[in-house]
């Protein structure tokens, strides 16, 4: 087998420019690293390209656009740059004249062009027609410039935009995790129907059996039930789905089991059965299945990994067409490759380090180059620098008992009664105005404290030297905070003269004293948090919250997805349905009830809630009212409010949101919580207090699911470098 590019095999080069080989290889494990494809031109000026589309600051170029262009729609009309969002008292928000977020578009609108050209012309026209990813972006772009065009000609006038609805597709194709999650989503979504399907069964027979129990009698006393929740087919659906959600219990069974307690048995089993069942059910599914095709996406990962690695060691077994009777590199190459690629400091001198050992004899074979870069598998183990060394005893006892682990649970203790001295202090005070309280003493109380935590800082420093304390996470917290406390309390004996018992001075300085001391409580407060390293179990918990930032950002960017195609449909649908009357304060209910026939101050309502900040009159207002609906408390008001404005089909686009974001994709998220928790938990058993720190460096999605990870075999490898569109093997 021989390799060459445009189709001369590497043997017959008898001059072969070694430094393509260089470069090859350097892109080729820079795509290992970061799980790329492959397939992408491999001539030289291609590779130059390649490199700097994907350095970090084209990439973050990239970046800022996307969220650029998806934060028009705060600005563009309507406009959310209003200080409230309620429509009683809100002030007309700025409108930016026509053509300033237009202009801004286009700018990025180009940037995409650019971005989609690089992209297939480093692929070739080949690969291009495969990629429905690229071919969806061309006709994103299309639409939006197609849609702009529009919008500039009739001067921003225009109420659809539609372009405003595809903007989310620039921030999806841009990330090869989103993609594969998406694609993880779209394969889980009939495992997902069927129990909402059976969902459906449920709250429909249950439905039936409502409409027959609590059909009107020709006892108006007895028609309570019927009147609220089971009037009509459409009200009855909705009491009994709200109830799915717990949203409306008891309320939805008061009428009936303040007549009757039996009545009560028919709504607990409706919960029982599809709250606390068929809904714990779907979080099972949904944990089972998505995981599995999480595994499949990781497995996808891994082997792109093992094939740009492969990849690698191919062109570089070619460079100077010297190939021995079986395929190794040189020593000197490998070295010279990994002072070129771009990857974090730890793992180039990791892998360095491993390759320096066959130095003595010169060459690696395909094993030994593959071993290497086990390495990449691995995430950081922090290692904490040495303690600095004290010839005399005295600074040596000093260091061993400022190093023990007691001043850190001594340190908690006092951190605990100064939060415990702040809580009494509020307590006492609740009942005061800021100024009838006596700030004098919490400031004489937290100057006490706070010169302590000045004393533990310094004498830390002193145990474990500066590179030692600086290299535990929970000093640089704790240090900042000391720091920026002492900073306040020299600000205020500066501001304030150390001010004496019921002075109030304020009058003086930007702050009044109360506010600064409520500032430094506030601190103090937030301080106390350096206790969770210290208790294993929090440690854990905390440890697998910070992981879900780094392993969840496909999630989330989902999520801001489908909120922000959902907030720009519930602005098309709903902008200006629901107008308060005009002076409502002095309108007595009677009054209101005869302005519209749409109003409602019955108990419960959106009206009488005081729900009106919450409405699709702009897109900040329409987004946290999607997550008010998903958070599913009192969501009913919502679409009640909605559906008695506008239509009864306004409750299908409520009902879809709740669907996609508390049904699917809250339990989603629990479900990769759990997988990530018991991942640690499961490995927390055999480590200690201070080892709990170190796992967490070790976690990636890739990690969690290592051992049920299939390595690729070489025949796998070789078929699919075969394969490659720019990169010929001759066998």
């Amino acid at each position: 087998m021989s390799y060459s590019v445009a189709g001369e095999s590497c043997s017959a080069e008898e001059d072969a420019d070694d430094d393509l080989y260089i470069q090859q290889a350097v892109v080729f494990i820079e795509d290992a690293i970061q799980y790329r494809s492959i397939n992408h031109r491999v001539d030289a000026r291609s590779l130059r390209l390649y490199r700097w589309y994907y350095s970090r600051i084209c990439q973050w170029g990239l970046g800022l656009t996307i969220a650029g262009v998806l934060l028009l729609a705060f600005v563009e009309r309507p406009s959310s740059l209003s200080v409230s969002s309620d429509p009683r008292h809100r002030s007309p928000p700025w409108e930016p004249p026509c053509g300033f977020t237009e202009s801004i578009e286009m700018v990025c609108l180009i940037i995409f062009a650019l971005d989609l050209t690089v992209k297939s012309y480093l692929i070739g026209w080949e690969e291009f027609r495969k990629n429905k990813w690229l071919i969806g972006y061309t006709i994103v772009i299309s639409i939006s410039v197609i849609d702009w065009v529009l919008s500039v000609s009739m001067v921003c006038d225009e109420k659809l935009r539609v372009r405003r609805l595809i903007r989310p597709f620039f921030l999806l194709q841009n990330s090869s995790l989103m993609k594969k999650t998406l694609k993880c989503i779209k394969r889980t979504l009939p495992e997902i129907a069927s129990v909402i399907l059976l969902l459906a069964l449920h709250l429909c027979l249950f439905t039936m059996i409502g409409m027959l129990l609590f059909a009107k009698t020709e006892d108006p006393k007895k028609n309570e039930e019927w009147r609220l929740h089971f009037r009509n087919l459409p009200d009855s659906l909705t009491s009994l789905l709200v109830l799915l959600t717990t949203a409306n219990n008891p309320d939805v069974m008061i009428p009936a089991y303040s007549l009757n307690r039996g009545y009560a048995i028919f709504f607990i089993t409706f919960s029982v059965i599809g709250t606390y069942c068929l809904m714990n059910l779907l979080t099972a599914i949904i944990y089972n299945q998505f995981r599995g095709y999480l595994l499949m996406s990781v497995q996808t990962s891994i082997i792109r990994r093992r094939l740009g690695i492969r990849a690698a060691f191919q062109v570089l077994s070619c460079q100077g067409a010297q190939q021995a009777a079986e395929e190794s590199v040189r020593v000197d190459a490998v070295l010279q490759v990994m002072s070129k690629v771009k990857m974090k400091s730890y793992y180039r001198a990791a892998i360095t380090t491993e390759v320096q050992q066959h130095e003595t004899v010169g060459y690696m074979d395909r094993e030994q180059f593959r071993k290497i870069f086990d390495e990449l598998d691995k995430d950081r183990i922090k290692e904490h620098p040495p303690l600095p060394h004290y010839n005399s005893p005295v600074l040596q006892r000093m260091q061993v008992i400022f190093s023990h682990y007691y001043l850190t649970i001594f340190g908690n203790a006092v951190a605990l009664v100064n939060v415990m001295c702040i809580c009494t202090v509020l307590v006492l005070n609740s009942e005061k105005s800021t100024a009838e309280r006596d700030n004098y003493i919490m400031e004489i109380i937290n100057l006490c404290f706070i010169l302590y935590y000045l004393f533990e800082m310094c004498v830390k420093i002193f145990a474990f030297g500066w590179r030692g304390y600086l290299s535990y996470r929970n000093n640089i917290f704790d240090g900042f905070l000391t720091i920026l406390l002492m900073a306040l309390q020299i600000t205020i004996y500066i501001t304030y003269r150390l001010p004496y018992s019921h002075w109030d001075p304020s009058s003086h300085g930007v702050m009044s004293l109360w506010e600064m001391v409520r500032l430094v409580n506030m601190l103090i407060v937030f301080r106390f948090l350096r206790i969770i390293p210290d208790i294993k179990l929090m440690a854990l918990v905390a440890s697998t919250l910070l992981d879900l930032v780094k392993n969840l950002r496909a999630f989330a960017g989902i999520l801001v997805v489908v909120y922000y195609v959902f907030a720009v449909f519930g602005i098309w649908l709903f902008e200006g349905a629901i107008k308060p009357p005009p002076q409502m304060s002095v309108l007595s209910n009677t009054t209101m009830e005869n302005i519209t026939s749409n109003f409602s101050m019955e108990c419960g309502t959106y009206e009488q809630l005081g729900y009106w900040p919450n409405n699709f009159d702009d897109f900040a207002a329409s987004i946290i009212l999607l997550y008010n609906v998903m958070v599913v408390n009192n969501w009913q008001a919502f679409m009640d409010a909605y559906s008695r404005y506008t239509t009864d089909w306004a409750k299908i686009y409520f009902v879809c949101w709740w669907l996609t974001s508390s049904v699917m994709w809250v339990n989603l998220f629990v479900a990769l919580i759990l997988e990530n928790f018991t991942y640690k938990w499961d490995r927390s058993h055999s480590c200690s207090v201070t080892d709990v720190e170190r796992i967490r460096y070790e976690t990636s999605v890739q990690f969690m699911f290592k051992e049920q990870i299939q390595e690729p075999t070489e025949e796998e490898l070789l078929c699919q470098l075969h394969q490659h569109p720019h990169l010929h093997l001759h066998w």
